[in-house]
């Protein structure tokens, strides 16, 4: 197999920073909405984790279209970005870190959601009868023992951002360098005739990179059972 070429490179380093920064920023997002779905009972909780699973069963571009029109040049949220803090996400490798967030968001919930749940609930009543406020009881007894199903949630979301394409080709397109991610370079070369070369060596490398993430996901959940077995 010929050596990965500059392009090539750029579109792998482009995915990975671009996963990075979805699952960074999404993360304590995901660990509250986690937290909120498995300790709390509320009107419309049945209704936000319908909202929070729906860009999983959605057609990929159909979020990307509600994202453009929401976070474009001329979107209300966008616009008001643009003007005020001089944030733009359309058309930039930011966008599709935003974009990949969003497509992940769902699988990262449900792993935190789990591990919170699996968390003894009289652990914790203990340690709020010795004085604990609620925060300090999540962060020294719930956070803790959460932690392997939140970095298994945090992997799967990884695994979903680099592979991620309808989404964020829809949103910010395909800019080489820019936002042209290692997916989004597949399915240019699949276009171009005499890609195919190009097409195994990328195949290769996102097969590994997915085969990583989601392998560690699902080694840090066995290790979590196995812990709350003893």
């Amino acid at each position: 197999m010929d050596a990965l070429t500059p392009a090539e490179l750029t579109a792998i380093g482009l995915s990975l920073k671009v996963a990075l920064t979805a699952v960074a920023c999404s993360l304590p997002f995901g660990i509250a909405f986690g937290w909120l779905l498995a300790r709390k009972r509320f009107p419309g909780k049945l209704l936000l984790d319908t909202v929070l699973v729906l860009p999983l069963v959605m057609p990929p571009v159909v979020t990307g279209f509600v994202l453009l029109i929401a976070f474009g040049a001329r979107g209300p949220i966008g616009t008001f970005l643009r003007e005020n803090f001089g944030i733009v996400f359309a058309f930039r490798w930011t966008g599709a870190a935003l974009a990949s967030g969003i497509m992940g968001f769902p699988l990262m919930v449900r792993a935190i959601r789990v591990a919170i749940e699996a968390v003894d609930v009289r652990l914790e009543q203990a340690a709020a009868t010795l004085g604990a406020p609620p925060w300090r009881v999540f962060l020294t007894v719930c956070l803790p023992l959460a932690w392997p199903g939140i970095v298994a949630g945090a992997m799967l979301a990884f695994a979903k951002a680099l592979g991620e394409f309808g989404a964020t080709i829809t949103f910010v397109s395909a800019i080489p360098g820019e936002t042209q991610t290692l997916s989004a370079l597949m399915y240019g070369m699949m276009q171009v005739p005499g890609g195919e070369s190009g097409l195994w060596r990328l195949a290769i490398v996102a097969v590994a990179m997915s085969f990583a993430a989601v392998f560690c996901s699902e080694w840090l959940v066995q290790r979590q059972r196995r812990g709350d077995a003893a």
